[in-house]
């Protein structure tokens, strides 16, 4: 038995891409746009997909998903589901094209700008249910996009806002391990680190949902034990179905709210000329943030450390800088080409972010400041006098 009904409806096994077919009937759809971008087709997936679901080999793609999903791509490819007489999305890939087909379904039905349904300049009460339905395709074990109730777009003006609302979860989630084995390892390591921070970050957030919270650790754990097995071999079947799990789990604990790694991940993918990948500033901001909230969360450290199969008063930041090591990512934003003076630019937008109400420990410019810096590895000493304070 495949499915799992939570949040939404999830279909979770190797060789789950069959039932695409099926699960676009009971929607009543007949005619999906598939939303994925260049990579996905270069690697015969939707090929693969389409013949697996039994989809007519006409049925319209979208292809050209950036590698951070823009306010001019959720046009561009809203305009061809409209021009196709499209009446389904269905989204291949990461969490670009998850997310851009958020988008392009919000705005198949909602008038523009984009911008009026931005969660923090107030647009959740604007976002109706009236949206073409959505099937959300993984490709990677990471961003848990495929359940998640968030898109997150870069507008126009170079924001990366987040559009959140209940009616932007997908329709279906087709969870089929198959298509990660084989992906390569430094993009199984960025994605993996992604999900390690989604179950991390959400379990640590100071809203009550103890469900939720279960989810996460279950998550972490799966994680722990895999992430580095499917680094190593990416045909490790094993590995890959607690990935996607893993990564499942994260993104169905998003309702309890994120934390300051994503306030300052979102912040940097939004520059327009450096290519910054999601899951990697993750993995690098991630143990400066985890350093930061220690004083306000040790308790729940106690039980991430049980979830990641540390000894007990293990350095569980330091655990992280070391998974990241052993993953080959790199060891500071510097590394990535970020400077200090971007960082300090983008402070206000860290700061404003909707991630940052959730943080496990407050977090207020002052505080954003020196975790860039720290992850910048300029100042890592000011983010250790932080932890103690």
């Amino acid at each position: 038995m495949s499915l799992i009904t939570y949040l939404t409806r999830i279909q979770f096994e190797r060789g789950a891409i069959r039932l695409i077919a099926e699960e676009l009937a009971l929607l009543g759809a007949a005619r999906p746009l598939i939303v994925t971008d260049r990579g996905v087709v270069a690697a015969g997936l939707i090929d693969r997909i389409r013949e697996a679901a039994g989809l007519p080999a006409g049925t319209p793609v979208f292809a050209e998903t950036p590698e951070n999903p823009t306010e001019a791509a959720v046009l561009a490819a809203r305009d061809r589901f409209r021009a196709e007489g499209c009446d389904a999305v269905l989204a291949v890939g990461g969490g670009s094209p998850l997310d851009l087909a958020k988008g392009v379904a919000l705005l198949v039905t909602h008038e523009e700008p984009l911008s009026r349904y931005a969660a923090i300049l107030g647009g959740l009460p604007r976002i109706r249910p009236d949206q073409p339905p959505v099937l959300a395709v993984p490709t990677t074990a990471g961003t848990g996009s495929e359940v998640g109730r968030a898109a997150l777009i870069t507008l126009a003006d170079g924001r990366k806002l987040g559009f959140i609302a209940p009616s932007l979860i997908p329709n279906v989630a087709i969870c089929d391990p198959d298509l990660t084995l084989g992906l390569p390892p430094g993009l199984t390591a960025a994605t993996g680190m992604d999900a390690v921070t989604h179950c991390i970050e959400t379990y640590l957030s100071p809203r009550h949902n103890p469900p939720a919270e279960a989810i996460a650790l279950d998550g972490l754990s799966r994680a722990m034990r895999a992430l580095r097995r499917a680094v190593r071999d990416g045909g490790d079947v094993e590995a890959r179905e607690d990935m996607m799990m893993a990564a499942l789990e994260g993104g169905m604990t998003f309702q309890k709210g994120l934390g300051a790694v994503h306030s300052m991940s979102h912040a940097l993918g939004g520059h327009k000329t450096k290519r910054l990948h999601h899951g990697t500033l993750n993995a690098v901001i991630l143990p400066h943030v985890l350093r930061f909230n220690a004083p306000a969360c040790a308790g729940k450290y106690a039980a991430l450390r049980t979830a990641m199969g540390l000894p007990e008063g293990a350095d569980v930041a330091d655990a992280i800088d070391a998974l990241n090591r052993d993953l080959g990512l790199p060891r500071d934003l510097a590394v990535m080409g970020v400077t200090e003076e971007e960082c300090e630019a983008l402070v206000p937008w860290a700061v404003e972010d909707h991630s940052t109400a959730t943080n496990g420990r407050p977090v207020g410019p002052e505080e954003i400041r020196a975790l860039f810096r720290a992850a910048l590895g300029a100042g890592e000493a000011g983010a250790r006098s932080h932890a103690r304070a």
